[in-house]
């Protein structure tokens, strides 16, 4: 699991998963790059302010990261919302706001991150969801947004077959994590909160120690996409 000097950005930072893979892989020898819209939390080597729906701030951040550590050998996209709600009668603000953070946000931190990632042994790492390979009611932009990450990363893999890049996803279920405080429906929070609360769920620990799991591997060894769920989740 050393990582010793290798050198990483994690957006969404802040809490929940993003959080918890800066302590990872700072424990584990990394230098870490920690980034997300509120600075305050946030516990890395370097701490930046990102808002990934907007791309000028994703660029700053991306180039002081790459500037501050002399490049950048992996990068955790962690940032995202959950809102859920019939399509019926949507505010479709939230939509946008949706697809702004969990899809658009990650592929132009991609994209902003990949000239930056240069030589063996560079990685990217999204944080998707099971919800992006099964749909719900009540979900159907949040499983949109997740159905995309899965789409963009893997057709990435592909692009980045022959330049030591390795892409994966890491689709985590039932998380104790603030996500769910970005519900926007009422009823919908209720209900999931307590599903959770009567179950034991995973925590941010065990989806870092997965990511850790991704990056350690070796050179020629890639898992493109990882599930991890509460063993008592159907």
């Amino acid at each position: 699991m050393e990582l010793k000097n290798r050198r990483a950005l994690v957006t969404g930072a802040s809490s929940g998963i993003g959080a918890a893979t800066v302590r990872a892989l700072r424990d584990a020898g990394a230098q870490v790059a920690a980034a997300a819209r509120r600075t305050g939390p946030l516990r890395g080597d370097l701490n930046l302010s990102l808002d990934v729906t907007d791309e000028s701030s994703i660029r700053a951040a991306v180039d002081a990261a790459a500037g501050e550590f002399g490049g950048l050998d992996l990068i955790v996209n962690a940032a995202g919302i959950m809102p859920l709600g019939p399509v019926l009668g949507a505010d479709t603000g939230s939509w946008r706001r949706a697809l702004d953070t969990n899809l658009l946000g990650l592929m132009l931190v991609t994209h902003a991150a990949l000239p930056h990632l240069e030589g063996d042994r560079k990685d990217v790492v999204t944080i998707s969801s099971i919800g992006g390979r099964e749909t719900h009611p009540g979900a159907a932009v949040y499983n949109a947004t997740k159905f995309g990450v899965y789409a963009f990363s893997d057709a990435l893999r592909k692009e980045l077959t022959t330049a030591g890049i390795r892409v994966s996803v890491v689709e985590p279920g039932y998380t104790d994590t603030e996500l769910f405080a970005s519900i926007g429906d009422a009823g919908r929070q209720a209900t999931l909160e307590g599903v959770m609360a009567g179950q034991r769920n995973l925590d941010g620990a065990d989806v870092a120690a997965a990511i850790l799991h991704i990056v350690s591997r070796p050179p020629h060894v890639l898992i493109n996409s990882l599930q991890i769920r509460p063993s008592i989740q159907i």
